[in-house]
């Protein structure tokens, strides 16, 4: 991008802030224009890195791979959220575990014994863990101090976003609409924050398609339990028997969590479709627009990644 030209990056959640960081810290002039700051569905995370369910598988990589070398950066900074942690992935039955575990440097296979009761397979490595509403309040901040600005405001259209050298559409579910992109679906996700009975390492049950998660992630005080994903189902209110669910699938494995106190539920909407789109296209104006949307529920994992992508296809213009 030449001096002064000025791109809009549509949505606040962590795709729309990181792109937005990447770009600013490049020294283009980046503002950013969302209903929601942060974005809700992004505060409702985990989070943990890990590129599950998501398509195309080698793009995937590529920007899983990106994310985590960043995230392996920021978890030396105690501001950021972010921090390196062990713990394991299990299932019920014995599957193998999937190619980007085995090629974590520390990957080491469970032995049964070693497993909570009912498990069949299991392995412990070290990923990043990211306390979302930390971490969001760490991206506004960065984003800040690399002179971006911010709106927060609906937009009802692409025609309503004003001058534009360039625009970046990181609405997640809102694009649906706005492109319009009928091939975006909602998967809610409901997680429940408890109070850290000393806590960690996490664990994580590979649960297949199953719309009923198991996840325990610590972040110092506090522990985010989960969780859900209902396809189809954009909905956002609570839904106290999901969440007792979640408590009781979470204290089978963990029994210390039994006394652990209720802090806050934490509910969103996945914005999935059958591959992410991180591609560019041109309004009939010329404008040049870089979709950057569709990430599921990897939108942390894939986030630095797909900022990265997003710069190169503005440079290539």
């Amino acid at each position: 991008m030449g001096a002064g030209e000025r791109v809009v990056v549509i949505g606040a959640g962590v795709s729309g802030l990181t792109t937005a960081i990447v770009l600013a810290e490049a020294g283009v002039a980046v503002h950013v224009i969302a209903e929601e700051l942060p974005g809700a569905t992004s505060l409702a995370a985990g989070a943990m890195w890990g590129p599950y369910l998501v398509e195309p598988k080698h793009m995937v990589d590529e920007w899983s791979e990106c994310s985590l070398e960043v995230f392996r950066e920021l978890a030396d900074d105690p501001a950021s959220g972010v921090r390196l942690a062990s713990g394991i992935e299990a299932s019920r039955h014995a599957d193998q575990p999937p190619d980007w575990a085995t090629s974590l440097p520390d990957f080491i296979p469970c032995s049964t014994a070693g497993l909570p009761a009912g498990f069949a397979s299991g392995y412990r490595f070290t990923v990043p863990l990211v306390d979302m509403p930390v971490y969001l309040d760490y991206l506004q901040r960065r984003l800040h101090d690399a002179d971006g600005t911010f709106e927060q405001r609906w937009l009802g259209s692409l025609d309503d976003v004003g001058p534009a050298s360039a625009v970046i559409n990181c609405t997640g579910l809102g694009a649906r609409t706005l492109v319009p992109d009928l091939d975006l679906r909602p998967i809610r996700g409901q997680h429940v924050v408890v109070s850290n009975p000393g806590l960690t390492e996490f664990f994580s049950e590979d649960t297949g398609a199953s719309q009923d998660l198991l996840c325990i992630y610590p972040h110092g005080d506090t522990v985010v339990l989960g969780g859900t994903a209902i396809d189809g189902d954009g909905s956002l209110g609570l839904d106290e028997r999901a969440a007792s669910a979640i408590l009781a699938r979470c204290v089978e494995v963990e029994p210390r969590l039994a006394e652990a106190r209720v802090i806050a539920h934490r509910i969103g909407a996945r914005p999935t479709r059958g591959r992410v789109r991180v591609e560019a296209d041109r309004r009939s104006d010329g404008t040049l627009v870089v979709h950057n949307y569709g990430h599921g529920g990897a939108g942390v994992t894939l986030s630095w990644g797909c900022a990265a992508m997003v710069r190169g296809l503005l440079t290539d213009r």
